[in-house]
């Protein structure tokens, strides 16, 4: 038994290496064949010819000397595709001489140069190709006439026209490149670009997204230059619409610039777009007087108001009893064209009020009870009350002027009208195209 178990811890091991070895000794090269196979491979390569070869058993021992590393692994890797080399022992000695390794570097660099001068009329032709193909982009491009009638609209057809422009570029280079035979270079170029797109995308996402509004704007048309909007809470009239932001001019005078992005996304209220306006007030009554006196009353007078429509009538309405009144709105339209909205409503206050307080119509102020206790009683005050220096109607009308005011109007158009004259200038609102 013990003899059994010697017998097989010896032979485990050495079947193992039998299965794993992938050494065969069949009819296989002889070690002679093998090394003159070597010599006669490196005889022929340059950096390779003064490597020596020995071979015993199938491991092939290189020797001798080699100009640098790279020549040495190169001997190495092909003695060991050699058919029947069990293994290789690198024993060169690299000798790094500047001959031995300036030379081969001269002597491609003039075999890259001959090469150059005979690909020379390849080079002109694919770059003949190049300009030509890019004329053709930038005469098409240039129909600007012809795109804006296909677009529809100026910023659309700017936007085509640099689009045409790039695409024949594009192809331009492809082309140029197919003619010198690089076209392995082509996918790696159009690769190249499509990496670089993605990743300016994401750094200039809202630069993009401006743009993007930019061009959606210009074709919905939401405003026309000089209508007066409020947007996202921001109130003026329009100036110009450019690439970037949309400029209003605030009824202050001043310039306010909001990103197109944004302006895309905000609520618009134009006033502009509807030449009628209502405005709207609210007058107290005493509780004890009668509402539908009043409103008959306040009707009249605002009727009677020159800058008041007949059509749409004015109109009021009782919209609540309070403690110590009876509230009453008051509607009216105007012409914005010709009429102010802000001078008008405040005329038509104060007509009303007055009116209503001559017909005898209490307006009363909020009433507070103070109770004091354990103090002494408050005298009465004997001072007389200075004289009321209320003004006449004459001269109320002389103040409050309702002509529709033209101030930020006149200073919108000369702007605009300096923009016209600028030949850089950017405006993409377009008066002609059609509102959304």
């Amino acid at each position: 038994m013990r003899i059994l178990i010697l017998l097989l811890t010896l032979l485990l091991p050495l079947y193992a290496f039998a299965q794993d070895a992938a050494i065969t000794v069949g009819n296989g090269p002889s070690d002679t064949q093998i090394a003159e196979r070597l010599t006669g491979i490196y005889s022929q390569l340059g950096d390779t010819k003064h490597v020596a070869v020995s071979v015993q058993s199938s491991v092939v021992t290189l020797s001798g000397e080699a100009a640098n590393t790279e020549a040495a692994e190169r001997a190495v890797g092909i003695a060991e595709r050699v058919d029947g080399v069990v293994a290789v022992q690198d024993e060169i000695v690299r000798t790094l001489g500047v001959s031995d390794n300036v030379t081969p570097l001269v002597s491609r660099t003039r075999q890259l140069g001959t090469q150059f001068i005979r690909a020379l009329p390849l080079i002109a032709a694919a770059l003949v190709a190049l300009v030509l193909i890019f004329l053709l982009g930038k005469f098409l491009a240039s129909r600007t006439g012809v795109i804006r009638r296909m677009a529809g609209n100026p910023f659309l057809a700017e936007l085509i026209s640099t689009a045409i422009r790039f695409a024949f570029i594009m192809i331009g280079i492809i082309v140029a490149l197919n003619i010198l035979g690089a076209t392995a270079l082509v996918g790696t170029v159009l690769g190249g670009a499509g990496i670089i797109g993605i990743a300016l995308g994401f750094g200039v996402r809202d630069t993009v997204e401006n743009y993007i509004a930019s061009l959606l704007l210009s074709i919905r048309q939401p405003f026309r230059a000089g209508d007066h909007v409020v947007i996202d809470g921001n109130e003026g009239l329009v100036v110009r619409l450019n690439t970037r932001a949309t400029i209003l001019m605030t009824l202050d005078g001043n310039h306010l610039r909001i990103p197109n992005a944004k302006v895309f996304k905000a609520d618009i209220l134009n006033y502009t777009t509807n030449s009628e306006r209502r405005f709207c007030f609210r007058v107290g009554v005493d509780s004890a007087d009668d509402p539908v006196s009043a409103i008959a009353v306040g009707i009249k007078t605002m009727s009677e108001l020159p800058f008041v429509l007949d059509d749409p009538a004015p109109m009021g309405v009782i919209v609540e009893v309070g403690d110590s009144s009876i509230l009453i709105d008051f509607f009216a339209w105007v012409d914005q064209r010709e009429t102010g909205f802000a001078t008008a409503r405040s005329q038509a206050i104060r007509d009303v009020k007055d009116v209503l307080e001559a017909d005898g119509f209490s307006l009363p102020e909020p009433l507070y009870r103070l109770r004091i206790d354990g103090g002494a009683p408050l005298p009465k005050s004997t001072a007389a009350k200075p004289p009321s220096r209320k003004p006449t109607k004459a001269t109320v009308r002389d103040v409050l002027d309702t002509d529709a005011e033209t101030t930020i109007v006149e200073r919108v158009a000369e702007e605009r009208a300096q923009l016209s004259q600028d030949e850089n200038g950017t405006d993409l609102l377009d008066d002609s195209a059609k509102t959304e």
